[in-house]
């Protein structure tokens, strides 16, 4: 894919570009924020601007895309595109934003590397952005096409039918789109973008995985209130729902989009395994929904970890989905035990002792520490690494490698 030529100047100088992206990216946020502010109305989330985990997620995601093109020149990084093409387009971005990008961060490449980006250096990271803008471009055009709307028109109006609270921090919201017409089409697993407008008339978008089975006209997503901690204020989008969002109002959702989701056949018998901790549990829900309608005799093991049986968003409905698929089974971790799982096991998540089933697809969500954890055990139970899928809120700023 990459020029030989290219790939050798590449190969002599990702060691400083890498080194530098944290710088390059600082920069490159802050002047094309500076001269095109529109762009943070609804596209961008200022929190992760201002926390750095997407200037992170933004330089890991070259980094890692560079590395690809040297050490598998003749494939291309498909896990890493279509997650971004996912997250893209759940955000509505468009073809000629990809101008802008490149514009404001090659300037930031310059500024940071000053005399070390010759003409040659300049071509062959141009070479590289252009194979990932424009692999990108391609499956974000394929991604509108299969949810049938115009590039970067996935916005609708839906009505909350109803609000449940499950948890002291922890909303479910049930929505019929408010025009009347058909929902679009999603996958058990998917999530929505939900874009509001802010106190101060910026428009946020934060994503939300389906947590109820995601045929018919209905669509339910479960927020948690995000609080403020020492290095970050409270979660602006998740505390106006929380605060402000009842039954009978409207929110604007995209289309449904993501890449991690269940592959389900009426006829599959392919063992589903879903490990899940915290809010990380909500797209594990939608799954198991979705296995109950389709009457599924799947294999379905369901771990899950939590703070406490009282924090466990959605226990009750996941408990009464377990008893009814017939070939399912759960397990519940957690920190502080409680009356209403005498069966739960104390502490973190620990796969000692649980039989996995063999040829088991793994889907894994939580937060970053726990995947990582969980992950390495599940790899250490000889679970495959294509076959552990798994699924971040917000930026993804864990890219694992074929064993890590």
């Amino acid at each position: 894919m990459l020029s030989a030529e290219s790939a050798a100047v590449v190969r002599a100088t990702l060691p400083a570009v890498a080194g530098a992206l944290d710088e390059i990216t600082t920069r490159f946020y802050g002047a094309m924020f500076h001269d095109r502010p529109e762009l943070l109305d609804g596209m961008f989330n200022r929190g992760n601007q201002a926390s750095g985990a997407q200037r992170r997620a933004l330089a890991g995601s070259i980094a890692a895309f560079a590395t690809a093109l040297l050490d598998t020149p003749d494939t291309r990084p498909d896990v890493l595109l279509d997650r971004i093409a996912h997250k893209h387009a759940a955000v509505g971005v468009t073809d000629d934003q990809y101008t802008i990008v490149h514009k404001y961060l090659f300037g930031a490449i310059a500024e940071v590397l000053g005399d070390a980006v010759t003409p040659e250096v300049a071509a062959a990271w141009d070479e590289v952005y252009w194979l990932m803008a424009g692999a990108l471009i391609g499956r974000e055009a394929r991604l509108y096409q299969d949810a049938g709307v115009a590039p970067g028109k996935v916005w609708r109006r839906w009505t909350v039918v109803e609000r449940h609270t499950e948890t002291p921090d922890v909303v479910s919201f049930l929505l019929r789109p408010a025009d009347g017409q058909p929902a679009p089409r999603a996958r058990a697993g998917q999530y929505v973008s939900v874009r509001l407008r802010m106190p101060d008339g910026v428009h946020q978008v934060r994503q939300y995985s389906l947590s109820s089975d995601p045929g018919g006209d209905l669509r339910r997503i479960t927020v948690k209130r995000v609080a403020a901690t020492a290095d970050a204020p409270d979660g602006e989008v998740s505390n106006l729902l929380h605060h402000h969002v009842h039954a009978g109002d409207e929110l604007t959702l995209s289309a449904p989009f993501g890449d991690v989701f269940l592959d389900d056949p009426a006829d599959a018998t392919t063992p589903v395994v879903l490990v899940s901790a915290g809010i990380g549990g909500t797209p594990m829900a939608g799954i198991l929904a979705h296995l109950t309608a389709l009457g599924s005799t799947r294999p379905v093991l369901v771990l899950h970890a939590d703070r406490s049986p009282a924090d466990h968003a959605l226990r009750t409905e996941t408990t009464e989905l377990v008893k009814q698929l017939p070939g399912a089974r759960a397990v519940f971790w957690y920190e502080q035990p409680g009356p209403e799982e005498p069966d739960a096991r104390e502490g973190l998540m620990n796969l000692d002792g649980i039989d996995l089933p063999e040829n088991a697809t793994v889907f894994l969500c939580g937060p970053l520490p726990f995947m990582r954890h969980v992950r390495t055990q599940l790899l250490g139970a000889g679970i495959p690494a294509q076959r552990i899928r798994y699924e971040v809120f917000g930026p993804d700023l864990w890219q694992p490698g074929p064993a890590a």
